[in-house]
């Protein structure tokens, strides 16, 4: 018999709000948090916007120490950590320790820090300068390695690294662990923090970052046919997701069933996605199969949605490709159009975000949608959130090198 695995706990950093009921109330309310970017001098770049954290102080939260030894990607990770496993009410003991991981990931690592300790060898010409602590500040599982030891969670660790699909692939890699019997419980998902020059920089050499510099809030535009790019975000999404029997057992609040997970790959192009939506249409198939459920029984999908140009109408293809004429039937939006899009930590906010709309019963909009692409023609939720019954949800993430990713959660019932 499959083990069943539910969700039990979420923790949030990102720019609509530092902890989960924040940012869903904003989220719900179709607040846009994409301004001016204030990181860095942005006179000389063709892209002066971002979705920047905001009010988010690590001295609130963490020690000087703890700030001086981490990135800033990793002070997300332990905030949005620390807040799922008070929201999980988890105790951590010698005796289950071996049966908890920690798969908690990143796309990017420490790029900042890199960025400030090149700048320090270049200007002093010091090596010794660097911190002692640089090399756990950059690689993409040290943020990891910081809520194994603090929790003292002792199970499997790993952290794949899949572009913008990284947060949803370590919550598949959770869930198989779970469902294997290895583990009983695991904290999944991703932190990012893209928004630096040489971030901006390097993707809007790609061409598919927005130059909507006058009217940030409206940069971020899904499906509409004058979208010009996506808005760079930043942040972190942790989930506690657990066997389902451990968590009756403990008396612990289950806020969704996590029953599907698929992916695939494209072997098409570094950057761009396949253009007729096979391989995202395979990976939301595959996590149908996995979930054992027709697709007419999806009711809502949290989009990728990343308002380019290629993929938003690639993601409407693989969806009419996967559903047929549900397409038509399922609601489906971008909360993209508000976050912006936080690369890997992305997809571990948006399986948050997926978890509320079936708790709430709630789809969130998708914002800007003021002149739909003629190809992209299915319901997005425009503007306003829609309050409908969800039963069944898809939460979609795909990323550079033809990553694809899907996850698929059910309303809990015993």
């Amino acid at each position: 018999m499959t083990r069943r695995v539910v969700i039990t706990g979420m923790g949030i950093v990102n720019p609509l709000g530092n902890n989960v009921v924040d940012t869903w109330e904003k989220l719900k309310a179709g607040q846009s948090a994409v301004d001016k970017i204030t990181y860095f001098d942005t006179e000389k770049f063709q892209v002066k916007i971002a979705a920047e954290v905001k009010k988010f102080d690590p001295i609130d939260h963490l020690t000087d120490r703890e700030i001086r030894r981490m990135d800033y990607h990793q002070h997300y990770i332990s905030v949005a950590a620390r807040e799922a496993l008070q929201h999980s009410a988890l105790e951590i003991t010698p005796e289950n320790a071996h049966r908890v991981s920690t798969i908690i990931g990143s796309s990017t690592g420490g790029l900042k820090r890199y960025m400030e300790y090149m700048n320090l060898i270049w200007e002093t010409d010091e090596p010794r300068k660097m911190s002692p602590f640089a090399l756990p500040m950059l690689i993409v599982n040290g943020g990891n390695s910081i809520v194994a030891i603090e929790f003292g969670a002792q199970g499997p660790s790993a952290v794949p690294t899949s572009a913008c699909a990284t947060g949803a692939d370590c919550i598949g890699l959770g869930v198989d662990l779970i469902r294997s019997g290895r583990i009983d419980f695991a904290f999944a998902g991703c932190s990012d923090y893209p928004i630096i020059s040489m971030g901006i920089a390097a993707f809007d050499r790609v061409r598919i970052l927005s130059r909507h510099n006058e009217n940030p809030q409206s940069a971020s535009r899904p499906f509409d046919r004058d979208r010009d790019g996506m808005v760079f975000g930043e942040g972190c999404g942790v989930l506690v997701i657990e066997e389902l029997e451990h968590a009756k057992a403990r008396g612990a609040q289950i806020y969704a069933e996590l029953i599907g997970y698929g992916s695939s790959t494209d072997a098409f192009h570094r950057t761009a996605p396949q253009p007729d939506g096979n391989g995202a249409a395979q990976a939301m198939q595959y996590a149908l199969n996995d979930a054992k459920i027709d697709a007419r029984q999806i009711d809502y999908i949290n989009a990728h949605g990343t308002s380019t140009v290629l993929n938003d109408p690639m993601e409407t293809k693989a969806i009419k490709k996967t559903f047929g004429d549900h397409a038509y039937s399922v609601a489906l939006s971008s909360t993209k159009s508000m976050t912006g899009h936080a690369m890997g930590a992305t997809s571990a906010m948006e399986a948050i975000f997926t978890v509320l709309s079936i708790r709430d019963q709630i789809a969130p909009p998708t914002i800007n949608l003021n002149n739909p692409d003629p190809d992209c023609d299915l319901d997005y939720v425009p503007h306003t959130a829609r309050e409908m019954r969800i039963d069944y949800a898809m939460s979609n993430s795909f990323g550079f090198g033809g990553h694809n990713t899907a996850l698929v959660f059910r309303k809990f019932y015993d």
